[in-house]
């Protein structure tokens, strides 16, 4: 007598978004531009695969995070390089960090206002390398 355990089902796939909920994500996906790239990362890895509309904003909000943090980076090493070689007065280049962070808040807000009406967002300035 042996008793065999079937083997594990393969999950269900997931049911596709409505019109409204597509919208409803990839509008959220660039709202949580405000809280930095993670809300984009989540909804563009769990509903990417559920609505074409979400997919794509999904993937130009984390496109754009992905170019915010490079951008605060890029100002962070400098400023550090520049105020090294200033004794200090390069340093002021850091006040640049909270007009990255303003500008990312506007666009973000934007990209969100655009998207919970159907249409689709291009940022002004972004990196493309999530394809």
């Amino acid at each position: 007598m042996t008793d065999q355990t079937p083997p594990p089902a393969s999950p269900a796939p997931a049911a596709p978004l409505s019109e409204a909920e597509d919208r409803q994500w990839a509008s959220f996906a660039h709202l949580g531009g405000i809280l930095g790239i993670l809300p984009a990362l989540i909804i563009f890895l769990v509903f990417k695969d559920r609505g074409a509309f979400t997919r794509g904003e999904s993937k130009e909000a984390l496109n754009f995070q992905i170019t915010v943090i490079i951008a605060y980076i890029a100002v962070n090493v400098l400023s550090w390089i520049i105020g090294a070689v200033t004794f200090g007065l390069g340093a002021l280049l850091g006040l640049l960090t909270p007009l990255v962070w303003i500008g990312a808040v506007i666009f973000s807000i934007l990209g969100f206002v655009k998207s919970k009406d159907g249409n689709a967002y291009r940022y002004p300035v972004s990196i493309r390398l999530v394809k």
